[in-house]
Formats: C-alpha cells, structure tokens, sequence
C-alpha cells in the first residue's frame, strides 16, 4: 500500500518589480490558463467535436491589505507592463508529519487593468482589489519548470516541453 501524501500552500508573499510587498497583499488570485476550444461542424458527423484554437486571456486579481500608494500608483498607468512575483511555500505532510517543504513560484508580467480608490465601510479595515491582464506567465516548483506562457512571443511550455516548436516553425516565427 502506497503511503499518502497531502500538499498544502497556506502562504505567500508578492513582489512588485522586485520590491518586496511582505504583509500588503491579503489575497493573490494567479491567471487560470484555459484552452480556448473551437467547434468543427460537418457533414457526416454525429456530433461537434470541439479542438484547442489558442488560450484564453489571461487574468488575475490583488487584493491588497490596505492602500499603499506606491502600488496604486503603478496601478493607474494600464500602459505599463510590470513584473509580478508570487512566492509560496509547498509543504507536503504524510502520516508521520510534514516531511518535505519546497518553493513555488509564480513570475508573471502584467497590466492593471483597474485602480481601486477604496472601499471604506465603518469599523473594517478599506479594502483595495486590483484586476490584472497576464502576458507572460511562469510557475516553477522546486525548481522544475511545470508551465510557461508568453502569448507575445508564442511560448508555450509544459513540464518543459515546448508546445508550440511545430506551430512557430509552420508560420515562420
């Protein structure tokens, strides 16, 4: 019988081109990498098979702990593209306890696409959420490449294998 193991990420830290954001953010939402799927009707088909055509766009949100103008500030210049870290820390436990710990992270290169002015309500802390649009995308587990997206530069990559190698040498980029 194989013995269970159970992975758990209860924290994180942000980083805003470099600078460290420790204890700003309360909450960081990554983009969800979705296919975007084509249908192909035809003749002679029962049915309508669908087929990957792409990605969707690539979205996340910040959901900041207070208002911190520095970031606002990037916040409110959507013609800028800045460089996003996400830092966490992936534990794995199995019955004896936590047996190993290892980081993950997550580089992305996006734009705000919104600069929250608050919202304040009595007695609770103002809240500040920014929604970002992702262009590049990178997540790393102990140091291993598990996924990278650049939809600029058409790189797309999965446990280190390059998706689109066929594709860029068929369209001549």
């Amino acid at each position: 019988m194989s013995k269970i193991q159970v992975n758990k990420i209860v924290n994180a830290n942000v980083y805003l081109d470099g600078s460290n954001l420790l204890g700003r953010a309360q909450e960081v939402q990554l983009p969800t990498i979705k296919a975007k799927m084509a249908d192909h009707e035809a003749l002679g088909l029962v049915g309508v098979p669908e087929f990957p055509a792409g990605l969707e766009k690539m979205e996340g949100k910040i959901k900041w702990a207070s208002l911190y103008p520095e970031v606002l500030g990037k916040a409110a210049t959507p013609f800028t593209h800045y460089s996003l870290q996400v830092r966490g820390n992936l534990e794995t436990y199995d019955s004896t306890g936590r047996v190993s710990e290892v980081p993950v992270v997550g580089l992305l290169t996006a734009g705000f696409k919104s600069v929250p002015m608050g919202t304040y309500k009595a007695r609770d802390n103002a809240e500040f959420e920014t929604d970002i649009s992702v262009y590049y995308c990178k997540l790393t587990v102990d140091g291993n490449d598990v996924l990278e997206i650049d939809v600029l530069a058409n790189i797309w990559r999965a446990n280190g294998e390059d998706l689109l190698t066929t594709y860029r040498a068929n369209i001549g980029g």
